[in-house]
């Protein structure tokens, strides 16, 4: 018998707070209660973390948003400054409103806001990934773990997410 049907062997597919479940790493399958205790406070941390880069990229859409629409103002109230102030206008513009100015239906691209929105997300990815992978080992204590970070996560940063919150 090779190594992974050994290991597949060993998976229980079913609800448990038995030790020796591989998490993430076959290296790391802890065994003891201290160990399970410990990887049980890493995962709360990681769905705290996961919650809070949540909030805080809702944050920075908002104030992204705010800002396009200023620099979007600004080159509609001032045409001749367009041309010299930003050439990666390649949002849609809606057909020209009752004031003669277009108005946007698509932020322009603004490689400031939109490459650190791309990172975040990867890592948010990154987050929601492994939190899975955590909760596939079926372990119990790892999947109340991360229901109660994601819970207090909420409870601490929900409140930031301006998402939620009408304009």
């Amino acid at each position: 018998m090779d190594s992974s049907t050994n290991m597949t062997m060993m998976m229980k597919a079913y609800l448990h707070f038995t030790p020796g479940d591989a998490l993430l790493f076959q290296s790391w399958a802890p065994s003891s209660s201290g160990a399970i205790a410990g990887a049980c406070i890493g995962l709360v941390f990681v769905a705290l973390f996961e919650r809070w880069l949540f909030a805080t990229r809702a944050g920075l859409e908002s104030y992204w948003r705010h800002k396009a629409l200023a620099l979007t103002s600004h080159k509609a109230s001032h045409p001749d400054e367009a041309e010299k102030c930003c050439d990666d206008d390649v949002g849609s513009v809606a057909p020209i409103s009752s004031q003669g100015l277009a108005k946007r239906t698509v932020p322009p691209f603004i490689a400031a806001h939109d490459v650190p929105r791309g990172m975040i997300h990867a890592v948010q990815a990154l987050l929601g990934y492994i939190l899975m992978l955590a909760i596939m080992t079926f372990q119990a204590a790892y999947i109340i773990s991360i229901i109660l970070g994601l819970g207090i996560g909420e409870v601490l940063f929900g409140r930031m997410n301006t998402r939620s919150v009408l304009h």
